[in-house]
């Protein structure tokens, strides 16, 4: 499945970057790689505006200008013309940062014409292919192609080779409070918390109270989904009719499954396979995202 993805992927950077070498794309033998391309002034470029990624790994980053020093850039970097006879950093970023560290002036570029759209796409694709953003980076990512670029979710999903429901998931994301992004941008909750958190965006004290236990406990992310959910639907406490009779486990972890997916309270009443689901929103954007999950077409 992960050799699948990265050649998707990677047919969608060398469709990006056309009369790109298949060596520019993907991570070949040294000998499959020779440089090529112009001898470019680290003092001409100018970063990509459009990098989605904001932590970088120093010592990573040193180790990468140690080996420059040695052995040189074995890979060229993409740019695009700028303008006043400057250029901007496509592709190879971290490979022009550690020139710099590596007290070079210049760096092997090809120079690609390139538009915005393009330029964010091929960046974007690049850190995925080497799974260098964090959720929240993700997230941000594909939130900026659709608002800058009016991408839909299943434009940006066939471009990054992710799918629709994992770009929709992503997106959510930036729902949560810029503490919790903190938190998953720093590693201390992961994507599966987030997205399990999502169902508390409407409850901003019991969201704040489930992230700081999910840390402090270290909560794996099934753990988190049922404390989510217990905060969800607490037990009654409120008398109970009559003639209740305690509700079927499958329809329960179905109702479950159901507050996971949409991120709002859910209630199925069941009397002998019939009956009804009930979905209780408290705001319009849940709203909007519960049409939208109910009106995808297939």
């Amino acid at each position: 499945m992960i050799t699948e993805k990265r050649k998707v992927l990677g047919r969608g950077l060398d469709s990006l970057l056309p009369g790109r070498s298949p060596a520019a794309v993907g991570i070949a033998p040294p000998e499959q790689r020779p440089v090529s391309g112009r001898e470019i002034p680290l003092e001409l470029i100018d970063p990509n505006p459009y990098q989605t990624r904001r932590r970088i790994n120093e010592a990573a980053l040193q180790e990468l200008a140690e080996s420059i020093k040695v052995s040189g850039v074995v890979q060229p970097v993409v740019v695009r013309p700028a303008a006043n006879g400057r250029f901007q950093i496509v592709a190879g970023e971290r490979r022009w940062l550690a020139c710099k560290l590596a007290d070079k002036t210049s760096v092997p570029a090809v120079v690609r014409e390139i538009s915005n759209e393009q330029a964010m796409e091929i960046t974007i694709i690049e850190n995925l292919q080497r799974e260098d953003l964090n959720p929240v980076e993700q997230a941000r990512a594909f939130e900026r192609l659709s608002r800058e670029f009016g991408l839909t979710q299943e434009q940006i999903a066939s471009r990054t080779g992710k799918d629709r429901a994992s770009i929709s998931n992503f997106i959510r994301l930036l729902k949560l409070p810029d503490d919790i992004q903190e938190l998953m941008e720093s590693g201390n909750l992961t994507l599966g918390h987030g997205k399990a958190l999502c169902g508390l965006v409407g409850y901003p004290d019991a969201l704040a109270h489930a992230a700081k236990e999910i840390v402090s406990k270290s909560l794996s992310v099934r753990q988190a989904e049922e404390l989510v959910a217990k905060t969800l639907a607490p037990e009654e406490t409120a008398p109970k009719q009559p003639a209740a009779k305690p509700l079927d486990p499958n329809v329960r972890d179905a109702a479950r499954s159901l507050e996971q997916a949409l991120g709002v309270k859910v209630d199925i009443q069941d009397r002998k396979g019939k009956g009804k689901i009930i979905l209780k929103y408290s705001s319009l954007e849940d709203f909007d995202r519960i049409v939208e999950a109910l009106t995808i077409q297939k």
